[in-house]
């Protein structure tokens, strides 16, 4: 099975990279983009058949490593 992990920062922490590219998208013209937020996207096979059991392991994977979950949110997607 596929995972596909992604990660942001909760609302409210402050985003310096999505502020300097927001920044530099107002620069090109763009003037109706607003609120630009960067994550990260991670990408891996895992071994299971029990989407359920498979799914409670990534979320302990993202708990445990992927994510700092004090200022990250994450959504995991099984394919």
């Amino acid at each position: 099975m596929k995972a596909k992990v992604h990660v942001f920062l909760k609302p409210g922490v402050l985003d310096v990279q999505g502020k300097a590219i927001e920044g530099a998208v107002h620069t090109l013209g763009f003037g109706g983009v607003s609120d630009v937020r960067v994550g990260r996207m991670i990408e891996f096979d895992i071994a299971g058949t029990d989407r359920a059991a498979v799914e409670a392991e990534v979320k302990t994977l993202c708990d445990r490593l992927l994510a700092n979950t004090v200022i990250e949110s994450y959504r995991v997607e099984l394919i």
